[in-house]
């Protein structure tokens, strides 16, 4: 992972700073999921009644795919970082939109764009990403989300 300065960063305001590697969402993750979450509904595990919705099969849960976005971030290869950041936490997210639903079997990507970086208080910055989980093979991404952390130097 590429490290950098907060100065070098800020000139990444507007650009993509990382893409991950495709990640397959395989029916055992969405079961997993759905038992964590006590989410059960058929479109998720039923294969024969969710081939009669307009999705043709199981799905991942919208949930799911949102929270495969750190694990995205770390498949990232390329993600820029800033450099000397002794910890990151988790602010929120703004703007969420579930566009696409994932087929089981299918593969996703994180495509992460740097929307601000802002310093809070001496050594104490509000980073937000502008996130796309796109799918692979088609147009629409499974979601968008402004993703909002804060990060300790």
């Amino acid at each position: 992972m590429p490290r950098v300065s907060t100065d070098d960063m800020l000139a990444k305001v507007g650009e993509v700073i990382g893409t991950s590697e495709w990640v397959a969402v395989e029916q055992d993750r969405i079961n997993q999921f759905a038992d964590a979450t006590g989410d059960h509904q058929f479109i998720h595990l039923d294969a024969e009644k969710a081939k009669m919705t307009p999705f043709g099969g199981t799905i991942a849960h919208g949930f799911l795919t949102l929270s495969l976005l750190p694990y995205l971030m770390a498949q990232s290869n390329d993600l820029l970082s800033i450099d000397g950041v002794k910890m990151g936490v988790n602010y929120g997210i703004d703007k969420l939109r579930f566009l696409s639903p994932v087929k089981s079997g299918k593969r996703v990507r994180g495509v992460f764009t740097l929307g601000a970086l802002i310093e809070k208080r001496p050594g104490q910055w509000q980073q937000t990403l502008e996130c796309s989980v796109e799918i692979e093979g088609e147009d629409k991404p499974a979601l968008i989300a402004s993703w909002i952390n804060q990060v300790f130097i």
